[in-house]
């Protein structure tokens, strides 16, 4: 008996079948697993996003998910990128790309909606690597503040003074962490040596202008103007020093009182003059700036520097005051510039063993030999 003929319809209803089977299973997929490995790699997505919309830009992400989680250029360098007022996340993806910060814009872009970062992209000014990945660009562009602090630490300041401006410089120190390191130094670093026991940094933070991470600690603050502070004291100096009879804790306590004195740069080598004659004569230094920093500060005038002082000022008992002690002071009142030191250091060949500020309010100082000269030029 022959076979019936296996009919071509029913071959045909099999394949469909199994087609339609295979569609609702990558149609599953699509709708179902797909975004959920997408979400698992990128996040979540903005939940304002309709259904289509969200399957699309699922697809996108799954398909270019390397131009989006590698970075363009492992050893890429840091760079400035500006987004203008009121860019469009188009613009800003095309300018990313067109400047070597990511590879595919488009894919970019399509992350920005994904995550619904593109309607808070900041205006502002960025530092940027192409060692980053887009996905860490696009979250560093959602904040324009930027990543570093420029302190400025003033000639003169003293640690209190110092301290009182971290809280608005933008870096997260505290003045109490600031002071609790500076009064205990750390111990590596050769200028400090000359430091007595107990001593503390004060003086040997140097003015100027510095650059921090917004990350910083206390620690690494203070470790970078120390580091400062040893590149600028060179063997030239610390030999002025030593020919000056001191050593450097001294010449940075002497600096200290100088930078405090000066108002005008060009006289600190003949103030530091006027001091070194006065120190080898055996003679008080009689520096009002000493006797400042034993008062501290100030509520009434909200300054650390009382000015001016009076009779009851000048008679406080403090080894800092140089009216009453012959003698350096017991350490820095300020932190001197690099110009008090090298005044220190290399000092004007003077017979002056007085000064005292000239009457026509320049910040200038009159200069003189004897006490009597020094008299003669009081102010009417």
């Amino acid at each position: 008996m022959k076979k019936k003929p296996f009919p071509c319809i029913t071959i045909f209803a099999l394949l469909l079948a199994v087609i339609l089977c295979v569609g609702a299973i990558a149609a599953g997929w699509v709708v179902y697993g797909l975004p959920s490995q997408v979400e698992a790699k990128f996040g979540s997505p903005d939940p304002d996003l309709g259904f289509r919309q969200r399957i699309y830009l699922s697809a996108m992400l799954y398909l270019r998910a390397d131009d989006l989680t590698l970075p363009n250029n492992v050893y890429g360098e840091e760079k400035p990128f500006t987004i203008q007022l009121g860019e469009s996340p188009l613009s800003i993806a095309l300018h990313l790309q067109s400047q070597g910060f990511i590879s595919d814009a488009d894919a970019f872009r399509n992350y920005l909606i994904y995550a619904g970062l593109d309607t808070t992209l900041q205006a502002g000014d960025y530092t940027l690597s192409p060692s980053m990945t887009p996905l860490e660009i696009a979250h560093q562009l959602q904040d324009a503040t930027p990543s570093e602090v420029t302190f400025h630490i003033l000639p003169g300041w003293r640690l209190d003074e110092i301290a009182a401006a971290l809280p608005t410089s933008g870096l997260n120190i505290t003045p109490d962490e600031f002071q609790q390191i500076a009064e205990s130094p750390p111990e590596n670093f050769a200028t400090l040596h000359d430091l007595p026991g107990g001593a503390s940094l004060e003086g040997f933070l140097l003015p100027g202008e510095y650059k921090f991470s917004r990350q910083i600690n206390a620690q690494q603050f203070i470790t970078t103007i120390l580091e400062n502070f040893d590149s600028q004291v060179s063997d030239e100096l610390l030999q002025g020093f030593e020919r000056q009879g001191l050593n450097l804790f001294q010449a940075v306590t002497l600096a200290s009182v100088v930078q405090r004195e000066a108002i005008i740069e060009d006289e600190m080598p003949l103030i530091a003059s006027v001091f070194i004659n006065r120190l080898n004569a055996g003679l008080k230094l009689d520096s009002d700036p000493t006797v400042q920093y034993a008062l501290g500060y100030n509520s009434e005038l909200k300054s650390w520097w009382t000015n001016p002082l009076s009779l009851t000022d000048l008679k406080i008992d403090s080894p800092y005051n140089t009216y009453l002690y012959a003698g350096l002071p017991p350490g820095p009142i300020a932190n001197p510039d690099l110009s008090a030191l090298q005044a220190v250091a290399f000092p004007a060949q003077t017979p002056y063993y007085y000064f005292r500020a000239a009457c026509d309010g320049s910040g200038k100082h009159e200069f003189s030999e004897t006490f009597q000269e020094h008299l003669s030029k009081e102010c009417p």
